[in-house]
C-alpha cells in the first residue's frame, strides 16, 4: 500500500480496533490483587537502599503504584533530632532500643495507611536484622492487615563492595554532616559491629513460613524461598538482573531522516544529508570516548542502522527498539492527523501516555514492549542505544524515575547524545549536542483549555441582561 493510500484510510470505530499483540494496556497488565510490602534485610552498607530505590523505580515504570520512602533511618533521625555516635546502636542501650522499636512501629503504620489508601507496593527499607523484628513485621502486615509480605536480604562479604558503599554513601549521610570523613568512617564501622552482635540472617528452617529472597554480593548468587504470585515473581526476576559494576549508557536518536525533514511521523525512511553528517560525527564522538567493551544496539529501521554504520563495535538489532507504531497515522504530519482524525488528535493531547493510535500503540504499550530491553541494559556493561524519540523517552523515564504524565514530553532532540552514568541512588544525566543542525520534532504539552458550562453561561446572561454581548450568546449556542 502506498503512503498516499495508507493516509486516506478511514479509521474503524473504536470498538472494532484490533491492537498489536502486546499486553492490552489501559486494561492494566500488572494487576496487584493484594497490596504488598517488600521488607529489606541486612547489615548496614549492604546496598539495601540502593535495591529499594531501583526496585521502586522499576515497579512504578511498569505501572505498579510503588513507594520506597519508608526508610527507617529517616524516622530515627526525625525522632532523635541529633545523632551523637555509634553508642546509639549498642544492643544493650535500652533507651535507644525503645526509640528504634517505636520508629519501626511508626513506619509500619505509615506503610499500612498508604497501602489502604490505594498504594500497591510499599518498600520498607530497614535492617530488619533479627527474627523478632521480622516476626513483628509479619504480625502487622500479614496477620493484622492481610497484605502480602516479601523479604529481600542483601548479603555481602566482599570488603571492597562494603567499603565502596560506605565511602560513596554512608559517610555523607545526615548523621555525619558535622564530622570529618575519618571520624565518620570509624563511627560507622563501629555501628556495623553493633549490628553484627545480634544479626540473624533469614533462615529457611527457622523461618520456613516466610517468603523471601537472598542476594549475595550484589548478584553473585540468589536464593529464593517460597515466593508467591505475579508481583513477587517480577521482583525476583528484576533483582536477579541488576548489578553495580561501573558502566555508562549512551542514548541517541538516529540522524535526521528524510521524513523528519517533511514533518512526518513513523515510517522507515533513509537519513537526510544532515543525518549522514550526524552519523559521521557520532562515530568520531564514540571513538574519542575510548569506551571499553562497547556494544551498539539499534532498532530494525533503516535510519538507526545507517546512523551506526561507521562505528567499529559489536552491533545488535532489536525489534523492540522500533519507534512507536502510529497505526493508521503512520507517515502523516500532525497537521494531517488533526485534519483527518480530529477526535483522535484531541484524545492523544488529553492523555498522551495511555492513548493508543488506531491499529497502533500507546506509550503504555511501548513500556511493556521495552521491558526486556531494560532487563538487558541492567545486565550489560557499556552500551550505545540508537533508537527513536518515543522509545528513548520510555528508557529515559526509567533511568530518571519520571512519571507517566512526564514521560511522553521528555526532551529527546535529534543529534544529541544522552550520557547516563549510574550513581549511588540514581543516575547522572548529561546531554551532549553534536555540531550538526537538525529539525526540531518535539511537540510540547498542550496548555489546558478551560471551558464554561452552559448553566454558568445562562446565569451570566440572566445576570447581565441586555449587556450580555453577542459573543456570549454565540458561546451558549
Amino acid at each position: 500500500m502506498s503512503p498516499e493510500t495508507r493516509r486516506s484510510v478511514i479509521p474503524p470505530a473504536t470498538e472494532t480496533i484490533q491492537t498489536k499483540p502486546f499486553p492490552i494496556r489501559g486494561e492494566r497488565a500488572n494487576y496487584v490483587n493484594s497490596p504488598h510490602v517488600i521488607a529489606m534485610v541486612g547489615l548496614p552498607a549492604r546496598g539495601k537502599t540502593y535495591i529499594s530505590k531501583k526496585l521502586s523505580r522499576y515497579l512504578n515504570w511498569i505501572g505498579i503504584n510503588t513507594r520506597a520512602v519508608f526508610n527507617l533511618g529517616e524516622y530515627r533521625r526525625h525522632a532523635t533530632t541529633a545523632y551523637k555516635s555509634h553508642e546509639f546502636f549498642r544492643p544493650d542501650n535500652r533507651e535507644a532500643m525503645a526509640i528504634r522499636t517505636q520508629c519501626c512501629l511508626d513506619a509500619l503504620q505509615d506503610v499500612c495507611s498508604w497501602l489502604e489508601c490505594g498504594g500497591e507496593v510499599a518498600v520498607f527499607d530497614a535492617t530488619n536484622s533479627t527474627m523478632d523484628r521480622r516476626r513483628l513485621i509479619q504480625d502487622i502486615v500479614v496477620n493484622k492487615m492481610g497484605f502480602k509480605l516479601f523479604f529481600v536480604e542483601s548479603v555481602c562479604d566482599d570488603p571492597k563492595i562494603v567499603e565502596q558503599n560506605i565511602m560513596e554513601v554512608k559517610v555523607n549521610s545526615p548523621d555525619y554532616k558535622n564530622m570529618n570523613m575519618e571520624a565518620a568512617l570509624n563511627d560507622f564501622l563501629l555501628r556495623i559491629e553493633h549490628y553484627k552482635e545480634k544479626y540473624e540472617p533469614l533462615d529457611e528452617t527457622q523461618e520456613s513460613d516466610l517468603s523471601f529472597m537472598k542476594i549475595y554480593n550484589t548478584g553473585e548468587k540468589v536464593v529464593v524461598h517460597k515466593h508467591e504470585g505475579h508481583i513477587q515473581s517480577r521482583i525476583v526476576y528484576y533483582l536477579m538482573n541488576i548489578h553495580i559494576t561501573p558502566r555508562t549508557i549512551y542514548l541517541t536518536r538516529h540522524g535526521e531522516s528524510e521524513q523528519n525533514v517533511q514533518g512526518r511521523i513513523g515510517g522507515d525512511s533513509n537519513l537526510s544529508l544532515r543525518g549522514h553528517s550526524y552519523a559521521a560525527a557520532l562515530s568520531n564522538f564514540i571513538a574519542q570516548q575510548d569506551i571499553a567493551g562497547l556494544r551498539v544496539w539499534t532498532s530494525w529501521l533503516k535510519r538507526t542502522i545507517q546512523t551506526v554504520e561507521a562505528i567499529p563495535a559489536p552491533q545488535e538489532r532489536w525489534k523492540a527498539l522500533n519507534e512507536i507504531d502510529a497505526g493508521i497515522c503512520e507517515e502523516m504530519t500532525y497537521e494531517e492527523i488533526q485534519e483527518r482524525f480530529p477526535e483522535d488528535f484531541a484524545a492523544r493531547d488529553q492523555s498522551k501516555f495511555t492513548y493508543r493510535y488506531p491499529r497502533g500503540e500507546s506509550y503504555e504499550d511501548l513500556v511493556a514492549r521495552l521491558e526486556p530491553v531494560i532487563m538487558e541494559l541492567e545486565r550489560q556493561g557499556n552500551v550505545l542505544v540508537v533508537s527513536h524519540q518515543a522509545v528513548l523517552r520510555c528508557l529515559l523515564a526509567y533511568f530518571m524515575d519520571k512519571s507517566a504524565d512526564e514521560l511522553p514530553y521528555l526532551q529527546v532532540p535529534l543529534h544529541t547524545v544522552i550520557k547516563l552514568t549510574p550513581v549511588a541512588y540514581g543516575c547522572r544525566v548529561e546531554h551532549i549536542k553534536l555540531p550538526v543542525d537538525a529539525v526540531d520534532t518535539h511537540r510540547p504539552k498542550p496548555k489546558e483549555k478551560y471551558s464554561i458550562n452552559n448553566s454558568i453561561l445562562k446565569w451570566l446572561i440572566i445576570f447581565l441582561g441586555k449587556n450580555a454581548g453577542p459573543h456570549v450568546q454565540k458561546m451558549l449556542a
